[in-house]
């Protein structure tokens, strides 16, 4: 067929360069056929990339908190609600939300890396329809036919403490830059080029709480931001030769990846909060790349409900004045000893450069 095309267009006096444009149209149509092949697929998928683990820097840190949490079964169990997304902010055209929506999935993840007990309360909606019908004994384990399942009381495990709280900021264009330069000859037929490269600066925040399960109480907080920077650069050339105009662009263009910087935040909070909670002297765990941790010096003596040394006159450490909170030793495995990190020069937002 394409060659019967092609002969009829020439008969017809069409212009090489329009036959040229022609037979590149129909090759590309042959790149794609209407008849899927032996292996029931039109096309293969381009890429081969595999699949790899979900890391943040914070990752190491959490798997080394991993041995200090107890394994027998009255160590600690967390839960996680809902931490939603704050921001109000959504695509443009309507195609969706800006933020993730699965920071509570994160904040499992980041428990589970850290080897933490947990208990499912974020979607119970399989296990209450499961308990409904075997309250109705319609469920049975695969013995004889009035074997039954059975409820038993206390057969759930409860929660010691859940984590709940939200994306709360997404700030774009804090600070941006750029660099525009460009070239012309004389004449009207004279080539040009140009270039542009341009940076951007935006943030993340989150706010994060634990709460005991029994007694409501907020026994710690958290609240961090990470900031995200994306660059971009350009170049184009312009000329005339033979009465043609002839553009030539390059470019390349990257951004922090924001869902993960979200993700990023939120190992970050889970670390902070299960510190003192299991009474792990921060050092051990301090394994950040290059000792860079974007959030400087952090104090880690806030409230730990279960930490052996208390607060002065019966005052939360998170509410004690600053004369109590005296610095102690990391040796001692302390859970209230202060985390010490490099200082980084203040003037950023909220909290140093790096």
């Amino acid at each position: 067929m394409f060659s019967t095309v092609v002969t009829n267009a020439a008969k017809k006096g069409m212009p090489k360069r329009t036959l040229g444009a022609l037979a590149m149209a129909f090759a590309l149509t042959g790149c794609v056929s209407a008849n899927a092949g032996s292996d029931g697929r039109y096309a293969a998928p381009i890429g081969n990339a595999p699949v790899i683990n979900n890391e943040t820097p914070y990752s190491n840190a959490l798997r080394c908190l991993a041995n200090h949490v107890p394994a027998s079964t009255t160590a600690t169990r967390i839960a996680v609600g809902n931490i939603r997304d704050y921001t109000g902010k959504s695509e443009a055209d309507g195609t969706g939300m800006k933020i993730t929506q699965g920071a509570s999935l994160m904040a499992m993840s980041a428990l589970g890396k850290a080897g933490v007990p947990l208990v499912e309360r974020y979607d119970t909606s399989i296990t209450e329809l499961e308990l409904k019908y075997t309250n109705n004994k319609l469920i049975g384990d695969g013995g004889e036919q009035d074997d039954y399942r059975k409820i038993y009381a206390g057969e759930i495990r409860g929660s010691d403490y859940y984590l709940v709280g939200g994306i709360t900021e997404l700030n774009f264009n804090i600070q941006s830059g750029g660099l525009n330069a460009g070239f012309a000859e004389e004449g009207d037929m004279g080539a040009a080029a140009n270039a542009s490269a341009s940076t951007y600066v935006m943030n993340i925040g989150l706010d994060l709480r634990l709460v005991n399960s029994r007694t409501l109480e907020v026994v710690d907080y958290v609240s961090y931001q990470k900031q995200i920077v994306g660059r971009e650069i350009k170049a184009g050339v312009f000329d005339f030769f033979g009465g043609n105009l002839f553009s030539l662009g390059v470019g390349t263009s990257a951004q922090e990846p924001l869902q993960l910087a979200v993700r990023a935040v939120v190992e970050r909070a889970v670390l902070k909060l299960l510190v003192p909670l299991y009474e792990v002297n921060p050092a051990d765990c301090a394994r950040f790349p290059g000792n860079k941790d974007p959030m400087g010096q952090i104090d880690y003596r806030q409230a730990n409900p279960g930490a052996k040394a208390k607060p002065m006159n019966n005052q939360r450490v998170a509410q004690a004045p600053s004369s109590a909170r005296e610095e102690r030793s990391p040796a001692g495995n302390d859970p209230y000893a202060y985390y010490s990190e490099p200082d980084f020069d203040a003037g950023s937002l909220r909290g140093g450069t790096y």
